[in-house]
């Protein structure tokens, strides 16, 4: 699984990451999470507000945090 978090790395992004690892690590989750600052890049992945989750190239979250309930079903 590939986990992309898109963001300049305001304080929102950097929660968005540390959320996302949590629920990572405590779920067991094989999953590599890469953070994405180039705004081209982000562009091209389709998301146009920060921050942006991207799993496995489908976005699942743009412009807030997410909840780690949230999280885990995109995970599963």
């Amino acid at each position: 699984m590939e986990i992309k978090i898109c963001g300049p790395g305001c304080a929102k992004c950097h929660e968005v990451e540390r959320v996302i690892q949590e629920v990572v690590a405590e779920n067991g989750v094989e999953a590599t999470i890469e953070k994405v600052s180039d705004f081209n890049e982000i562009a091209k992945l389709g998301v146009f507000s920060t921050p942006a989750v991207v799993v496995d190239g489908a976005i699942k979250c743009v412009g807030k945090v997410p909840r780690k309930s949230e999280i885990l079903t995109w995970l599963k």
